[in-house]
């Protein structure tokens, strides 16, 4: 009996210790959980980055171009079997003369729409971004960080888009148009490129 109580109390010493443990163990892991400075810290780095992405626009848009795998690609002079040389068979092709062929996002790769005249050379090209880490790319970039980086736009204009409203920042950059597409203030649909 004697050995029987002893027994009892060693495994029950050894149960609270062991709880003991597991609850200090549990409460030293709060301490890894991210903190708000952290979160905070996380969302500006991707704030960062957006407009590291905006400004990587203004000196292209100067001769016609985007940065990126459009660079190549100038308004008014890139013909359509050109993109398609480099960018292959678009993803969704036009069905009219004036409609957008577009690529797809995928792989880290922007997605882009690209329109053309009636001889097939290059008028607009739409930059959609990526669809991976997008806070860091177009989806991070708002009204007030373009404002803040580019100042005023040229123009200002709201477009109607089926239930959709949009507010268009438009900036003249050389003979050339570059146009902001927000739903939003915090959200950027698309960037423009046209001849002005």
């Amino acid at each position: 009996m004697n050995f029987s109580n002893k027994l009892r109390k060693t495994i029950l010493a050894f149960s609270v210790t062991g709880a003991a443990a597991f609850g200090a163990l549990g409460v030293g892991s709060h301490t890894l959980l991210p903190s708000a400075s952290a979160a905070q810290a996380a969302a500006s780095s991707d704030s960062q980055m957006a407009q590291q992405k905006l400004n990587t626009f203004y000196k292209p848009a100067l001769k016609g171009h985007f940065p990126d795998r459009a660079e190549d690609f100038v308004i008014g002079q890139t013909t359509r079997s050109e993109v398609m040389d480099a960018f292959g068979s678009p993803d969704v092709a036009r069905t009219s003369a004036s409609g957008f062929d577009s690529y797809t996002a995928n792989m880290g790769n922007p997605g882009y729409s690209l329109s053309y005249t009636s001889g097939n050379v290059l008028k607009e090209i739409r930059y959609f971004g990526t669809n991976v880490e997008r806070q860091t790319n177009i989806g991070g970039i708002t009204v007030q960080m373009v404002k803040k980086n580019w100042y005023a736009p040229t123009s200002t204009t709201t477009i109607k888009n089926g239930k959709t409203t949009q507010t268009k920042l438009t900036y003249k950059r050389g003979d050339y148009h570059i146009e902001f597409i927000f739903d939003s203030p915090t959200k950027l649909s698309h960037i423009n490129l046209v001849k002005g």
